[in-house]
Formats: structure tokens, sequence, C-alpha cells
């Protein structure tokens, strides 16, 4: 396995000082020129390639700022550093406006892989198959919700009861998931560890699972772990772009995916959320 210096150089065509890891997957390396670049290596077939088209495709957009993209080859991916500063309300407000415009950039429909991004992805430490669909509700359930579904009861993570509660929820999609909307252009995984406070106060994004989807699927994922002045974030998306009445209401079902995600990675409690998830939505 090459080392991270030599791919940050291959990448960067600079001469890279002794890396300095930061995980078993990700290092930083000073350059020549006296930046800085991030080299994450990536153990699954396709997910570095996966998360520099996703990389390219949020930032192509020129709404939301992303690192550079030096290179990438199968399980390697070379990237500019964020320099991180403290959250504020006013990088938030900001940010929400800047999400807004990212979603408004659209994609070719939900489910859609960025140009030149892999069918197979990933979504963490997770696959996700990025397959394209006509409507949001019946490509929800059917390439998001129900596969990690079964992923949770073959694991015994979840009950039959708890099944067929989330599978009614699959089958109200229609009904539930509130005025009809294009594809929206998605980072995927959008929770507070994705998002990087800049020393410059603006937001970037990092380690997308990019795809068409919904738009309120970003905003139901930093409500579920949090984020800094979320309530500024929303303030400034909703005075970009303003969200359909009872997207509160909705949140719970767009938890659901990521929910059932961290079931099967990290166990019952998470599948316990997703189970409480469906049926605040059957109330």
């Amino acid at each position: 396995m090459p080392h991270p210096s030599a791919v940050a150089a291959q990448f960067t065509g600079r001469r890279a000082v002794a890396a300095q890891p930061l995980s078993g997957q990700l290092a930083q390396v000073p350059l020549d020129d006296g930046s800085v670049v991030m080299v994450k290596h990536a153990d699954a077939a396709g997910a570095a390639e996966a998360e520099a088209a996703g990389l390219r495709w949020l930032g192509g957009a020129g709404a939301v700022l992303v690192p550079r993209v030096h290179g990438h080859d199968r399980h390697w991916l070379v990237t500019d550093r964020v320099a991180t500063g403290p959250a504020s309300s006013a990088a938030a407000h900001r940010f929400g406006g800047e999400l807004a415009a990212l979603h408004a950039a659209g994609a070719p429909a939900f489910g859609a892989a960025p140009p030149g991004g892999p069918r197979e992805a990933r979504i963490g430490l997770a696959p996700m198959r990025n397959v394209p669909g006509g409507d949001w509700p019946s490509w929800y359930a059917e390439h998001r919700v129900l596969p990690y579904l079964r992923r949770a009861f073959d694991a015994g993570l979840v009950h039959p009861a708890e099944v067929g509660d989330v599978e009614r929820v699959c089958d109200l999609l229609p009904a539930l998931s509130g005025p009809a909307e294009p594809p929206a252009r998605l980072h995927g995984d959008l929770w507070n560890g994705n998002v990087l406070w800049g020393k410059d106060g603006r937001v970037r994004l990092i380690d997308p699972a990019a795809h068409g989807g919904h738009r309120e699927t970003d905003l139901a994922m930093l409500r579920l772990f949090g984020a800094p002045h979320l309530g500024a974030i929303l303030d400034g998306y909703e005075e970009a772009a303003p969200l359909a009445p009872g997207w509160r209401d909705r949140v719970p079902l767009h938890q659901l995916f990521p929910l059932l995600v961290h079931a099967v990675l990290f166990g019952r409690g998470y599948a316990e959320q997703a189970v409480a998830a469906a049926r605040s939505q059957l109330a």
C-alpha cells in the first residue's frame, strides 16, 4: 500500500512532507508550498470515486463550498484541508441560504448519482445504491427504507410487528410525503460531523453521499444529530426557499433511512428510534 505522502505528491504534483495520521483511514499531509491536503483511504471499491464525484457535483452548483479535489483512484482521495474556526449564527444563516441554492440546482432524477459517480455508492460505512426512480415516495421506499429494514430484520434488530409498522408507512408514503417536489441535489449524509465551520466564516461540506432526492431529507439529517445554530440555518434556508407546509411533521419520515442504516451498523438502539419515527407517522 502506498504511503499517504506519496499519494499526496502523486495527485498534487508537489513534494509532500511527512504525513500526520488522524485515523486509520485519514491523514493530513503538508506540501512544500505551505498548503496542507487531506489524504483518505477507502477500503470499499468505488467509495473514493463516489466521494470525489459527489464533491465535484456539489461544488459545481456554485452554492455551497466544498474542499477542492486534487485527485483520486479506486482507493485514495486527496482534497484540500479546511482551516476550521468557531461556528457563528451569521455563518449558519448564510449556510442555510447556500443549502437552499444547492438543492435548487437539482438532479436528473430521484436516486440519480453525481456525474461520474458509481451506482454502488456509500453512506458513511454502509452501502447505498443510486438507482433512479420516477417519484419520491416509491423510490424512497424501494431503494432507501426497505433494503435496510430487511437487513435490520435479518440481523434480529427489529421484530416482526415493528417491520409491519415501517412497511405500512412505506405504503402510505404518497399520502404522508407532502406536495410533490422536483429532485433536489442532496449532500445525502448531512450530519454535523460533515459540516465544517471555516476559519473564514464560511461553511464547507465534506464526505457526501450525494444523489438526487427530496430536499427535506438533508434538513431532517441535520436535525437528527443536531448542529450548531440550527435555528439560524433553517431561517436562512426558509428565507431563500420556503418549505412546504407541514415539513416539521415529516422530519421523522425522512429520518427513517439514516436511522435504519445506523441500526444495521450500531445496533438495536437505533432500530428502536426508527420504529418510533415510523409510528409517529401512523398516529
